[in-house]
């Protein structure tokens, strides 16, 4: 049937058999044996993201089988730990629960009975391997959010965590208190403007996984999601202050920044954009889409106020407005962005973050780009209408 299809059509088909086996790689990952671990979810009335947390990298093949609805991910050459549980109720309106099996030797089935979808989406996440299943459920009115008395939902994500410290100063200062001191600041200047509600995706040091964060603003219903962190480099010399959208990049240093960040190797970062590049071309009307968009005007609101507020007294280098593949921001179904807020491993740039006063100017520079982005943007467009793609 391939063979007859004429050449413009091949031209068409080849892409996007290409990010058939990107999205749901059953040809391209390891033979090695995997174990699944765990599954965890976190559910809200229109929105269920199930995590299948694996012992590393593995293929798998996914189907929909109707009386009654189900959705099955079939993954190869995997075992089921002893200690999990192997029945999850879920009971939501959307997932009624996930069962998991041992289908033959060589391989585990995860099935999802299904009470009410109108699209999902998948993805694998590596350190720690993971599958990644989003669930959306049959748009409901919600009353509270009329446009006479409309509220607008921010979530603010202070990175790393608990065990994960996040990058390291010179002098031993940690990334994950100086980002969550700045996320609390953030939140409370944003409270003073009665239009705002303010969510955190941590208040205290706690340590959640990348895809938790993003979860918990999708359950929100949130109208953007702002993810607060502080720059390293190699180079002690490197210092200045960027912005963040998810997409594509052939920038090395983005790359270096998403890495880390994604706590996987630069090398795995390069190769994650070489397989998105080859599908670059049919998936880029999705992201023009208006969420993508949107999430550009943030990340222009928020970097020239970080910029514009802080530069006479400490002469920023002002490094723009990137893009990356960053983890924290897949799947979010809402404008997005990842803030890099100074260079903790510059000597200078480590002393201007232990200062609470400097941590208190980036909080009301991230506050004002963001009463600034909402300023430009109807009170009556918030994330329903924003649109919804799924890429990735």
């Amino acid at each position: 049937m391939f063979l007859n299809l004429d050449t413009k059509s091949r031209r068409i088909l080849v892409p996007v058999i290409f990010l058939i086996l990107l999205l749901f790689p059953s040809l391209a990952a390891s033979s090695q044996p995997v174990q699944v671990q765990n599954i965890r979810h976190w559910s809200s009335p229109d929105y269920t993201r199930v995590v299948i947390e694996l012992s590393g990298p593995a293929a798998f093949t996914k189907n929909r089988l109707s009386n009654p609805d189900r959705v099955f991910f079939d993954i190869a050459h995997a075992s089921i730990a002893r200690e999990i549980k192997t029945s999850l109720p879920v009971g939501d309106g959307i997932l009624q629960r996930v069962r998991a099996s041992q289908f033959d030797k060589e391989t585990v089935r995860v099935v999802f009975d299904i009470e009410e979808i109108s699209d999902m989406n998948c993805f694998l996440l590596e350190s720690p391997a993971r599958l990644v299943i989003d669930l959306n459920g049959k748009s409901k009115t919600d009353d509270t959010r009329s446009s006479s008395s409309v509220k607008r939902r921010i979530v603010i994500d202070a990175g790393h965590g608990g065990h994960d410290p996040g990058a390291v100063g010179p002098h031993d200062l940690k990334e994950k208190d100086i980002v969550l001191d700045i996320a609390l600041k953030v939140k409370k200047i944003l409270m003073k403007d009665p239009q705002n509600e303010v969510f955190l995706t941590r208040d205290r040091d706690v340590f959640l996984p990348l895809e938790q964060r993003t979860a918990f603003a999708n359950r929100k219903n949130a109208d953007l999601f702002v993810s607060i962190h502080a720059n390293a480099s190699v180079n002690r010399k490197a210092k200045g202050i960027e912005t963040y959208l998810l997409n594509w990049t052939d920038d090395e240093e983005a790359n270096r920044v998403a890495a880390r960040e994604n706590r996987i190797s630069l090398r795995k970062m390069r190769e994650m954009n070489r397989q998105f590049d080859v599908v670059k071309k049919i998936t880029d009307d999705l992201l023009r889409q208006s969420k993508r968009d949107e999430s550009v005007k943030l990340a222009n609101y928020i970097q020239r106020s970080m910029v514009f507020n802080l530069d006479d007294r400490h002469k920023v280098h002002d490094h723009g407005v990137k893009q990356a593949l960053f983890y924290v921001l897949f799947g979010a179904k809402m404008p997005s962005v990842l803030a890099e807020v100074s260079f903790i491993s510059n000597p200078q740039e480590e002393r201007l973050l232990s200062r609470d006063s400097y941590r208190m100017e980036l909080a009301e520079s991230i506050a004002e780009g963001i009463n600034a982005y909402f300023n430009k943007v109807p009170a009556i467009q918030t994330v329903a209408s924003l649109g919804n793609d799924r890429v990735p």
